[in-house]
């Protein structure tokens, strides 16, 4: 989930759409005296009132022996939930970020840092979905909120290969901001701070545990692939911590390649591949050989066919007749569409007969529409209705009973707040793409994987196949940089057999060091 979105509220892996966003207010009592009886506030009491209330201090560290099986051998592993504090530019401690740390006995270990997105989103998705030793089976077609969170051991977990720090950002999980609001959006809710925060957490980490000689690797899923690229750069030429892999999963990249749909044809050449495979996977059709021929009609045909216009009357009635095809979509609306098309209308068009919505996130999840005489969506994401609950469940019992981290706090496996807060800036919108380019450039032994589900309409494939194809080689290898697919959506790890694929591809870009 990403971020300013035309079609999906800052939200690509975490969040719901503008109109459904989540808004909580606290209400405050009035006092029974008058104004004209109320003392005029001094100065020393409107400061203390400006201050963020205390909080009861986090627990220390707590740490677990577990095993798992793992290809028919005993796995023995170290779960720690920890602290690291952040401090502002005059050294007070104005935050406290928590991690879930799995590590493997053995000398000369890998380690890798984890990342979700939002903003908003916990890593817990990352960590229990994908690549973690616990494996949560949720938000895939059919599941409900409700079924029991039951955890069990992972097949496509990296542990075996890797170390595993999972973090969370401030406002997620049980990580916290300890200064007032404003000063939280200043220091941690915008674009560069986040960045400078965050990659300060992975060298506080690799410090506090005496890693600094490992290899070191980064995965970052959604605004977390926004971060993937930054935090690696920053890292590399800030704080003297190289990375040796960047894995990007569903990245919110290159946001303004999505611009200017009225001329350019990019934002309709990067969602109608999607929009074909998860028509595809219905039809049980669905095969690297057959997403080959849409990417390739994709970026031949249909590009040139949109920039004809109305120049050529029958490119237009060619475009619309494949696409047609190709979505197995009714040839009206299509039609209507001028053969672009626009994947909140889509959404709702796929399923209409069937009184169901599809999720942005993997169009084949969906939900009963609970309007649907609507003129828009009016509702939540059919996806992310379904997994927040046991998300947050199997975490909250993951760490205070298993781990036995005690904590009397909330947890925020998808917060509201933290995207309501957000500064939509200008550096977020310039993307990662140039921090990738001068990280790969700066190394010539770094690599990077971007990985993509096929279904995925909130960050696009395409999108990444386009950054790509336009990014410099630098170096001998092409395949140093690379864009993997994978059937299923944003989150196609839900799928195992994507997930074990996943994990193959990662442990062949790991061996190469």
């Amino acid at each position: 989930m990403s971020l300013n979105h035309p079609r999906q509220f800052l939200g690509r892996f975490a969040l719901a759409s503008a109109a459904c966003c989540l808004c909580a207010f606290l209400c405050i009592p009035l006092s029974a005296q008058t104004d004209k009886e109320k003392p005029a506030p001094d100065k020393a009491s409107a400061e203390k009132s400006a201050e963020k209330p205390s909080l009861p201090p986090l627990p220390p560290d707590a740490h677990v022996e577990q095993t798992m099986q793992l290809n028919g051998k005993t796995l023995r592993y170290t779960v720690t939930v920890g602290t690291i504090p952040v401090y502002d530019k005059e050294g007070k401690e104005a935050g406290q970020v928590v991690y879930t740390a799995y590590t493997v006995p053995g000398a000369n270990r890998p380690v890798t840092f984890a990342f979700n997105g939002g903003p908003g989103a916990s890593s817990v998705y990352l960590n229990f979905g994908a690549i973690g030793p616990k494996h949560l089976s949720a938000g895939n077609e059919g599941d409900s909120p409700s079924d029991p969170p039951t955890l069990t051991d992972n097949p496509g977990t990296w542990l075996d290969f890797t170390d595993l720090v999972f973090i969370d950002p401030i406002g997620t999980g049980f990580s916290r901001s300890l200064v007032p609001e404003a000063e939280t959006k200043k220091l941690f809710y915008s674009t560069v701070p986040d960045i400078e925060y965050l990659s300060r957490v992975v060298y506080e980490w690799l410090l506090k545990n005496g890693r600094m000689e490992s290899k070191k690797y980064l995965v970052g899923e959604s605004y977390g692939g926004f971060r993937g690229p930054r935090i690696t750069h920053y890292l590399q030429s800030q704080l003297g911590v190289a990375m040796n892999g960047v894995v990007l999963v569903s990245p919110y990249l290159n946001p303004t390649i999505e611009d200017n749909g009225d001329v350019s044809p990019l934002p309709w050449l990067m969602t109608l591949p999607s929009i074909t495979a998860a028509h595809l996977e219905r039809e049980h059709k669905l095969t690297p050989e057959a997403m080959q021929e849409v990417i390739s009609y994709t970026l031949g045909e249909y590009a040139t066919d949109i920039l004809k216009g109305r120049s050529d009357p029958e490119a237009t009635a060619r475009m619309v007749k494949k696409v047609t095809e190709m979505t197995g979509l009714d040839p009206e609306f299509v039609k209507r569409s001028g053969g672009r098309l626009e994947t909140q209308a889509y959404l709702r068009e796929v399923f209409r007969e069937q009184g169901k919505i599809g999720s942005i996130y993997d169009s084949n999840v969906t939900a009963f529409d609970p309007f649907p005489f609507a003129p828009e969506q009016r509702s939540n994401d059919p996806l992310l209705e379904t997994l927040i609950a046991p998300t947050t469940t199997a975490m909250v019992n993951f760490v205070t009973q298993t781990v036995g981290w005690k904590v009397d706090a909330r947890y925020n496996a998808l917060s509201y707040e933290v995207n309501r807060l957000w500064d939509r800036d200008e550096a977020l919108r310039r993307g990662s793409v140039d921090d990738l380019r001068q990280a790969v450039a700066a190394d010539p032994k770094m690599r990077v994987i971007i990985a993509h589900g096929w279904n995925d309409l909130s960050c696009p494939f395409m999108g990444s196949i386009l950054t790509v194809n336009e990014m410099p080689q630098m170096g001998s290898d092409p395949t140093r940089v690379q864009v993997k697919e994978y059937p299923g959506g944003h989150m196609f790890y839900t799928r195992e057999s994507s997930r074990l694929e996943l994990r193959k591809d990662v442990m062949e870009m790991v061996n190469k060091h």
